[in-house]
């Protein structure tokens, strides 16, 4: 292994398999049916025929040419190299499809199609991971960084920053966060908050995950309780309600409350800062996302994805001691 490459990349590879094969068997993916293309790579790359999916990929090109559809196929492929730790092919279909996406962007804008976002997130995603790899952070975090700059409208935004925040948060203080809208009680600001640890947990009406880690927090609230844990669950908006349907913000943010109610009543005095920036800022394009301050304001942990009792319990022991 690399002289520069410690735990937190072990815990980073960790994740990063996790999350692929989870989103490749169809987890908790966002709303939306699969084009042919990305159907048919993705269930070759659920059984690693990679071979397979390669040959699906050619096929389409020759027959189709290079789509945005292509272009979401062939980051998949780069994913679930650098998941399997085939970190050459993983960088040269993350660079492919780099190139070939801002190729497409001389012609449309990034969000005007629901692939090339998805495409181009995974091809720095896959990038930054093989440097970090590689022992490259300082690299990893300056191609982030140039992508947040040139891309810092766009919806990729918070995928870039949560990479971004993986390689570099831990250690440093907490970001704010937006306050002016929320749920439940009013959110304390995290700078009031020095000298108790703090548990960040980000969710989403539709994630089944962060349903699902309900009672793990509850847990870990009640028996942290007396050494002063504070508990946030900020959430956003996202434009629609139930089975996906168009909401207007009045609307979704009554279905939010709604969910709420309903899954998380457990936690119903967790107070829940409601903004998109928030999410941006901590990189929270996974949800949920859950964030560990010490005592001090600093970030201790940064998880994208959910975690089991006991990882969580050990981060907040680490916390609290500091």
């Amino acid at each position: 292994m690399h002289g520069g490459v410690g735990k937190r990349a072990l815990v980073i590879r960790a994740l990063v398999i996790a999350l692929v094969f989870a989103c490749i068997a169809n987890v908790d993916v966002p709303i939306g049916a699969q084009t042919d293309i990305i159907g048919e790579v993705r269930t070759e790359l659920a059984r690693n025929a990679f071979t397979s999916a390669e040959s699906e990929l050619a096929s389409y090109k020759s027959q189709q040419g290079v789509t945005p559809e292509y272009l979401e196929a062939l980051s998949w492929m780069a994913r679930a190299e650098a998941a399997t730790r085939q970190w050459d092919k993983a960088a040269l279909d993350a660079s492919e499809t780099r190139t070939l996406c801002e190729q497409q962007l001389a012609k449309h804008k990034l969000d005007s199609d629901p692939h090339l976002p998805v495409a181009l997130g995974a091809a720095y995603e896959v990038l930054a991971q093989g440097m970090e790899e590689k022992g490259q952070q300082a690299a990893a975090v300056r191609l982030l960084r140039t992508a947040l700059a040139r891309y810092g409208a766009s919806s990729i935004v918070p995928r870039l920053q949560k990479n971004l925040n993986l390689l570099s948060l831990v250690g440093h203080p907490a970001p704010a966060l937006q306050e002016t809208q929320y749920l439940g009680p009013k959110p304390p600001a995290l700078a009031s908050l020095k000298g108790s640890p703090v548990l960040l947990f980000f969710w989403a009406h539709w994630c089944m995950d962060c349903k699902a880690e309900v009672p793990v927090i509850e847990r870990l609230r009640q028996e942290f309780a007396p050494q002063g844990l504070v508990l946030i669950g900020p959430t956003q908006l996202y434009g629609y309600a139930a089975q996906g349907q168009d909401a207007t913000p009045v609307a979704e943010r009554t279905y939010i409350e709604a969910v709420r109610q309903r899954y998380y009543s457990s936690l119903l005095d967790m107070p829940v800062p409601l903004s998109k920036q928030n999410f941006n800022v901590y990189g929270a394009s996974t949800t949920p996302t859950l964030v560990v301050l010490n005592r001090a304001g600093q970030v201790t942990m940064y998880h994208p994805g959910a975690m089991p009792y006991e990882e969580l319990r050990d981060a907040l022991l680490k916390a609290n001691a500091r």
